[in-house]
């Protein structure tokens, strides 16, 4: 970590706040424990992807431990923008955290949309959508104790049954200062049911920031139309970048010149053979026939994993 951020303060971080005023819809890649770290960050840059969050960062546990900052942060000077995702609940243990990055990254974002018990249980995620005073108090500490007026603050949250209450917690987010809202769009109990657009499209209207769309955008035609739908600034794509990172540049499914990519950044970046593997399971899904998958799917080395494709595909 260290020699890739030493790196990183000779390049001139960027203003993310430019790509929303760019006139195009803004392609983002969501944050996604364990798999949007930087070698994966690297490969959808080249596909048409304009803005990267890392994984979400406890960050308590950033703040105390330079073991856990070592693992969770990494980054180099061509991982720009990057918006590093904070899981919060104090204000000052926010400010820390953010003052950390600052140097090497281009904005925070407070998650208060994970709708896992752990996160929920902890005062963390999507249980801050009912404590806006908590989220107006850690927005304003970060953009008073943070110098750089181009340093974004922004938070991805759910939505409320009473879509309403949603409505007054973006408008007091917006009032304290925060750059943009993500919006997924289903409500804290929700799973894989239809995601709600039109509450999306009534945010946006409520708003003068930008809003960005989240859910279910698996194509780059999927992120058009809910874009045009809704109104919204830029679409956030998590599962869809996975089964495809390069859906942002139009393609319908994984080219094998992407996989390509993926071997040599992922080689690169002595990326860990599970999630070297996981990432390949996933983009192989839509080409690959389920004989197929389940030779490739108990492969347990590099090694095994590089002939198969080179036997396959040619990679």
């Amino acid at each position: 970590m260290i020699g890739d951020i030493i790196e990183t303060k000779q390049c001139q971080l960027k203003d993310p706040m430019d790509l929303f005023h760019s006139g195009q819809v803004v392609k983002i890649c969501a944050p996604m424990v364990r798999y949007s770290k930087l070698a994966f960050r690297t490969l959808v840059r080249k596909y048409s992807c304009d803005l990267c969050y890392t994984p979400m960062i406890v960050a308590a546990d950033f703040v105390r431990s330079a073991k856990a900052r070592d693992s969770e942060f990494t980054t180099n000077k061509g991982d720009h923008p990057l918006i590093v995702q904070f899981a919060a609940k104090e204000a000052q243990i926010l400010c820390d955290a953010a003052h950390i990055v600052c140097p090497f990254a281009d904005g925070i974002d407070l998650n208060c949309g994970c709708p896992q018990r752990w996160a929920m249980a902890e005062g963390y995620g999507a249980c801050l959508i009912n404590k806006p005073e908590l989220i107006r108090d850690m927005v304003r500490h970060v953009r008073n104790q943070i110098d750089n007026p181009r340093f974004s603050v922004s938070i991805k949250i759910r939505i409320h049954e009473d879509l309403k209450r949603t409505v007054d917690l973006c408008q007091k987010a917006e009032a304290t200062g925060v750059s943009w809202i993500t919006v997924h769009g289903r409500t804290v109990e929700e799973r894989h049911q239809p995601v709600h657009y039109d509450a999306i499209k009534t945010i946006k209207q409520s708003m003068s920031i930008p809003v960005v769309a989240n859910g279910d955008i698996k194509t780059l035609k999927d992120a058009e139309n809910v874009r045009r739908w809704t109104g919204a600034d830029g679409v956030m794509v998590a599962r869809g970048l996975l089964a495809n990172p390069a859906m942002f540049a139009g393609y319908e499914e994984t080219p094998l010149k992407c996989i390509q990519d993926w071997v040599d950044i992922a080689l690169e970046h002595g990326t860990p053979f599970t999630c070297f593997h996981h990432h390949l399971m996933y983009m192989l899904e839509r080409i690959t026939s389920k004989q197929e998958k389940k030779v490739f799917n108990v492969l347990s080395s590099t090694s095994a994993v590089l002939d198969y494709l080179n036997n396959f595909y040619g990679v």
